[in-house]
């Protein structure tokens, strides 16, 4: 059966449509639509495999660039070109915001639901250095605005429900506009018992309770100016993760902003805009909940933070450019407790982020050149200062131990540079890039103290020492597209230097029970990592078309495999669209993992094929739209993991889901 699908997904491989990197990615089943997701080269696909209340780590997941780790069924970590989070930056409307976890259980990307996002904007490489200083890329989660030609009152309920985990779904969107004010509102609950997988086994601690509110009010000044207020209060709780041996009492989170445009389209500086904001993220981990735990602990984290940006654009002759600068400081402090089972014995308690504060700014340019009819060129360049201080002195003297030299604080300069030329003529377009970049070591890379990884069950332990991680990239892509057949590859490899990655260290004592031993940060020379992509459409007729994909990478220093690199992956799809009813049939997989790092505990996982059934019709009830979708996912209930999956926990087996979305 497996190889089968294989065999069927390769052939129709040519038939594709693309939830690749550089898409332009429609949301059509959602409550608000989906603009559009904007990646290193622009090409256009659709996003239809998505149900209409998914997980904004679902909606992800299916671009080529982006793999989603997976610790529960709650709050995924993204990868970017096979890359973890720590050399991505990932922001929400430019602003950035740490998280709170030393276990990453708080990504950015948990504080946006999908009913009030606009659209994702996703670049590679250096091209997504706008908002920070990465390697892998950057992704800017836009949320909903408001459509301010709509005067009035304009509103949606939805509701939505999932067999595998009894997850149950519901919110609303409002939003008022007058002349001058408006103001939208965005509610989602989710409620959800632990989840089966395959031949429907129960996965405990992986429940979860979500509430999400988004709020957004402004005024026009005039028809160029205008002031916007925002804020999102996101809490999670009673969150359990199965691959890790703690699960999350509460993780809360406040984003707020305020914000001045100006658009003239008339203007050579036709738009600017400039934020200040302020986040604060709490997060809470313990295990009181699981049984037979050797050491009862409890592991605190906050993170807050205040910046700003101010972002100009502007056009002259052939020239389209931008400036952004933007600048932020934080402060990350994380806790771990140690609660003795001898009465005559003390807790251990000790600081596991050593209370380090952030200061960091950065310029950054950008210019895209009309050369002529057919060649155009992008140039960008950023320079960035990057301060960490520990202001903790339990936090700084902890460290000492280990680095006696060390110093309370330390300041970086951080660089990049990146090119692309472009050609389209007729049905063609082609394009080629290369580019450069720093970025400093994370918190936990950088100051971390015992960070206990449960993946292959070591203490981690900071290195201040750590000199900035380095990347040399070159891409390249080549589009074919007509009425009925599009075809898209897409190339990307980086070379990154003084690649930082824990390795053994037999002198130091692990001190969590049961840990294998104890690993510091240091760097390789240098690693490789190269992605490749293969996608089509083929429309067959107005209503029917047929679709397939293909993701390569390959990962290694020298002969020692990098963690966390994809398999091959490859997906499917047959869909039916007449007037307002869609429906689909999708087969996605991947090949056996064989390219595993054992040095990181990697030991493989086996080859899979799902298949999914989904339907959705839009009606009319009362002159009002009523969209419904439905379907099943993994159809024939297998139990699998992916290469992503945390200690190999398995995906979701069968699952029934309806979603409802009702317009008034």
């Amino acid at each position: 059966m497996n190889k089968l699908s294989v065999v069927i997904s390769l052939l129709i491989l040519l038939f594709h449509q693309s939830n690749a990197q550089q898409q332009a990615s429609y949301f059509t089943d959602s409550t608000h639509q989906l603009a559009e997701v904007v990646v290193a080269v622009q090409q256009k696909a659709t996003n239809k495999k998505i149900k209409v209340l998914s997980s904004l780590d679902n909606y992800l997941e299916n671009n080529n660039a982006i793999n989603m780790v997976k610790r529960g069924a709650y709050a995924w970590e993204a990868l970017i070109n096979g890359m973890a989070s720590e050399r991505s930056v990932i922001t929400i409307d430019g602003m950035r915001i740490y998280s709170a976890c030393t276990d990453k259980m708080d990504p950015v990307t948990s504080y946006v639901e999908i009913t009030n996002l606009s659209k994702a904007v996703i670049h590679s490489g250096q091209a997504g250095g706008a908002n920070g200083s990465t390697i892998g890329g950057g992704i800017d989660l836009i949320r909903t605005k408001i459509d301010t030609n709509k005067l009035g009152v304009n509103a949606s309920i939805f509701t939505g429900f999932e067999s595998t985990n009894q997850q149950k779904i519901i919110g609303t969107s409002m939003q008022y506009a007058e002349k001058k004010f408006y103001t939208l509102l965005d509610y989602t609950y989710r409620n959800a018992q632990n989840y089966k997988a395959g031949n429907n086994i129960e996965i405990p601690f992986s429940q979860f309770t979500k509430y999400n509110l988004s709020a957004t009010a402004g005024w026009k000044i005039n028809h160029q100016k205008q002031i916007i207020a925002s804020v999102i209060y996101d809490d999670a709780r009673n969150v359990g993760y199965p691959a890790l041996p703690m699960d999350v009492a509460f993780a809360k989170a406040f984003i707020g902003s305020v914000q001045y445009e100006y658009h003239n389209s008339k203007s050579t500086l036709y738009h600017w805009e400039t934020k200040l904001y302020f986040n604060s993220v709490t997060h809470l981990m313990d295990d009181t909940k699981r049984p037979n735990v050797p050491v009862h602990m409890d592991m605190p984290g906050w993170a807050n933070t205040a910046g700003f940006y101010s972002k100009l654009e502007g056009k002259m002759n052939n020239h389209n450019f931008l400036i952004n600068l933007n600048a932020h400081y934080n402060t990350s402090l994380a806790e771990m407790t140690m609660y003795s089972k001898n009465s005559n014995e003390k807790d251990m308690f000790m600081l596991t982020w050593p209370g380090v504060h952030t200061i960091f700014g950065k310029l950054f340019v950008e210019d895209k050149i009309d050369l002529n009819k057919n060649w155009s060129a992008n140039i960008s360049a950023g320079l960035s200062i990057n301060n960490n201080t520990i202001k903790n002195e339990l936090g700084l003297t902890s460290l000492q131990i280990f680095y006696p030299n060390l110093l309370a604080s330390k300041t970086r300069l951080l660089k990049n540079i990146a090119g692309k030329i472009n050609y389209r003529k007729n049905k063609w377009q082609q394009s080629f890039g290369a580019g450069f970049g720093e970025r400093a070591p994370s918190i936990s890379e950088g100051y971390g103290f015992y960070l206990f990884n449960s993946f292959d069950r070591y203490d981690y332990i900071g290195n201040p020492t750590l000199k900035n991680e380095k990347s040399l990239e070159i891409n390249s892509s080549t589009s074919y597209n007509t009425k009925n057949l599009s075809i898209h590859f897409q190339a990307d490899y980086f070379r990154i230097f003084n690649y930082i990655i824990g390795m053994p260290n037999h002198n130091f004592i692990p001190m969590t029970i049961g840990a294998n031993g104890v690993k510091v940060y240091q760097q390789l020379p240098y690693a490789n990592i190269l992605n490749l992509s293969l996608s089509s459409t083929f429309r067959f007729t107005k209503s029917l078309q047929i679709a397939g994909k293909m993701v390569y990478r390959k990962g290694n220093y020298q002969s020692l495999n990098l963690p966390q690199i994809q398999p091959i992956s490859y997906g499917s799809t047959i869909r039916y669209q007449h007037k307002n009813f869609i429906a689909e049939c999708a087969v996605e997989g991947a090949l056996k993992h064989t390219n595993f790092s054992p040095t990181f505990g990697e030991t493989g996982t086996d080859d899979y094929t799902i298949l999914n059934l989904s339907a959705s019709k839009q009606i009319k009830i009362f002159n009002q739209t009523v969209q419904i979708k439905t379907g099943f996912e993994n159809l024939f209930d297998r139990y699998y993991s992916t290469f992503a999956d945390w200690n190999k926990i398995p995906r979701n087996g069968r699952n029934f889901f309806i979603n409802v979305v009702y317009n008034f």
